[in-house]
């Protein structure tokens, strides 16, 4: 082999490993592009996330108003779609015995110490979710709540007795905010003060 032929292949070689250098920089550097692209969507998206403010003001010893306000951000404008979910306490509810219950019944009833007055506000026949509504910036709206009962199938449990054992326990929300194809899914937790 000739130094030319050395030259030339010696050539050839650097620039293989320059094009293979430059191709897993592009490569690398889209890469990049794309992570930061997906940081700055996702931060864009927290910086939008609604700031709503809850509270409960108690109206008789059975009934209190929940009361939803959408604080900001103002770009927002409007929240198009709001769904509020009453969620449960934490407790596992498998052991419970097939019989009078079911497993539609246990799923429907609330397992906390309030829920929406069914079939008011917008509000499902099981008093679990209310909505979809519309909030503006600036605005709120009041959503009526009852205590809850004992489930038909809980034999000699009295409202007294149920209540009691969900005494101090907060009142869960699980609230779904959409404007165009962003969503976000806040809980909150009020308390359940004595009335």
């Amino acid at each position: 082999m000739s130094w030319e032929d050395i030259a030339t292949f010696s050539t050839a070689a650097l620039g293989a490993i320059a094009t293979a250098g430059a191709w897993l920089a592009a490569r690398r550097s889209a890469a990049t592009a794309e992570t930061l692209t997906r940081i700055e969507r996702d931060r864009r998206h927290e910086e939008r996330r609604p700031q709503l403010e809850l509270s409960m003001e108690n109206r008789s010893q059975d009934h209190s108003m929940l009361n939803v306000h959408l604080a900001g951000p103002d770009e927002l404008g409007v929240v198009e779609f709001v769904s509020v979910r009453v969620d449960d306490d934490d407790k596992n509810r498998s052991n419970l015995t097939p019989g009078r219950v079911t497993a539609e019944d246990i799923s429907n009833h609330v397992w906390g110490p309030f829920r929406f007055t069914p079939r008011v506000n917008e509000a499902d026949e099981h008093g679990r979710t209310l909505g979809p509504f519309a909030l503006r910036v600036g605005r709120g709206h009041p959503f009526q709540m009852e205590r809850t009962r004992p489930g038909h199938w809980m034999e000699g449990k009295t409202m007294e007795t149920w209540q009691d054992e969900y005494r101090g326990h907060p009142v869960r929300l699980v609230i779904t905010c959409r404007v165009g194809d962003e969503e976000w899914v806040l809980a909150r937790r009020l308390p359940n003060e004595p009335y």
